[in-house]
């Protein structure tokens, strides 16, 4: 028994490490081809093997199995049928190692499994910009920007910032020095290379967040409405500033950046324009800004002649982009609910693990409004999203595992 948790443990370690693109840039070719199978097999043997808890945990969240369902069938309606059914792997991967999380692990073994995982990343990181600084640190694009082993300084700005709270919100014995040490070594580690990645965004979020954890973390829930009323409002406001804060003109012209996000904003408005022309069921995943889209080349015309975005700087308006208005409706319920059962979990009890699905999300939404961290590619942000639902969904086993 304890050799069998120790493998699983350190699988969903690797597990973490993969979707986070730690290793992509490392193995590139055939050796992270073997990995990804490695990880998607590994994961959909054990959710076979746990299929009790896995049908448990999938029944907590209708919407987002629903929602899965329709980006698996997007391949039927995308103008890049064959692309968008190929790739239709990387959500499969995503469901089952998220599904299999969720169903094997409880909440302060998911926290402690994500810090050791990130830590790993911060080391590499420091690793390869020692020894291969020309794969560590961005050249002529973003001179002297770090992106350690995760390839683009704002993945890695991302990273460090659910590394950062997931070590400030990780649980340890107060007597315990080691343990002190090894939470606070790993969010100073996420804090420095939150800097040094230069990520605009990902300095802004953790700022707002943090300041919002604080706001959670004072006010104590009793069920009356306008309290409920009240941690909406903080997240929607969360999310303006994130998109307001980095529009402000005289911030972004002492952070180097424009004030139409850089170029974000007019993009945004032809890819909304576009949407309307297939409303419920959108383009299929991906295929509005896949290779030789008329569309993505329009989009990238109201930037700069010849510009092509590889997505379009917003997961919500991807996700639109992607499954329509109906894709998005689903999204929104799963999101709302798993929303508010993160409240009724964080503010049940001061245990600190207990608001890491609270602030998974607040990063989550916030984080999406000027970056496409949902369904793009195979991604950490859309694993995590999957497990946070239905745990927080699994109320009886989570309150035993508690």
């Amino acid at each position: 028994m304890f050799k069998l948790n120790l493998f699983e443990k350190t699988f969903a370690v690797i597990g973490v490490l993969f979707f986070s693109g730690a290793f992509s840039e490392l193995i590139p070719g055939a050796p992270i081809t073997l990995l990804r199978y490695f990880v998607w097999g590994v994961a959909t043997l054990l959710v076979c093997l746990r299929w009790r808890d896995s049908v448990r945990v999938l029944k907590s969240d209708i919407f987002l199995v629903i929602l899965t369902v329709i980006i698996l069938a997007s391949f039927l309606w995308s103008d890049i049928l064959v692309i968008t059914f190929k790739d239709s792997r990387e959500i499969m991967q995503m469901t089952a190692f998220g599904l299999y999380f969720a169903a094997r692990f409880s909440i302060k073994e998911q926290v402690e499994i994500i810090a050791a995982s990130f830590l790993i990343g911060a080391i590499m990181t420091f690793g390869v910009v020692a020894a291969m600084p020309q794969l560590g640190i961005h050249d002529i694009d973003h001179p002297g920007a770090w992106k350690g082993v995760f390839g683009y300084k704002n993945l890695l700005g991302a990273i460090m910032v659910i590394s950062s709270f997931t070590f400030m919100l990780l649980p340890i014995n107060r007597g315990n020095w080691l343990q002190q040490i090894y939470k606070w070594s790993g969010l100073a580690f996420a804090i420095v290379l939150i800097l040094l990645s230069t990520s605009k965004t990902s300095l802004v979020v953790s700022i707002l967040l943090y300041g919002i954890l604080f706001f959670y973390r004072s006010f104590r829930w009793h069920g009356k409405t306008t309290v409920i009323f009240l941690d909406l409002g903080i997240l929607i406001l969360g999310g303006a500033l994130t998109v307001l804060v980095g529009a402000w003109t005289e911030l972004l012209t002492a952070i180097g950046r424009d004030p139409t996000l850089t170029g974000r904003t007019p993009m945004w408005g032809t890819a909304l324009t576009r949407l309307m022309e297939r409303p419920l069921l959108g383009f299929g995943r991906g295929a509005f800004w896949g290779p030789g889209s008329p569309y993505a080349l329009e989009a990238g015309q109201a930037v700069a002649p010849g510009f092509v975005p590889p997505h379009g700087h917003n997961g919500f308006i991807d996700l639109a982009l992607d499954v329509g208005l109906i894709g998005i409706f689903l999204f929104a319920i799963s999101f709302l609910i798993a929303y508010f059962r993160a409240l009724k979990l964080a503010y049940a009890t001061k245990a600190p693990e207990k608001m890491w699905y609270l602030a998974f999300l607040v990063f989550l939404f916030m984080n999406n409004m000027t970056e496409s961290f949902l369904l793009f590619k195979t991604n950490i942000y859309w694993t995590l999203y999957i497990s946070t639902a239905l745990s927080l969904g699994d109320t009886s086993p989570l309150t035993k595992r508690l």
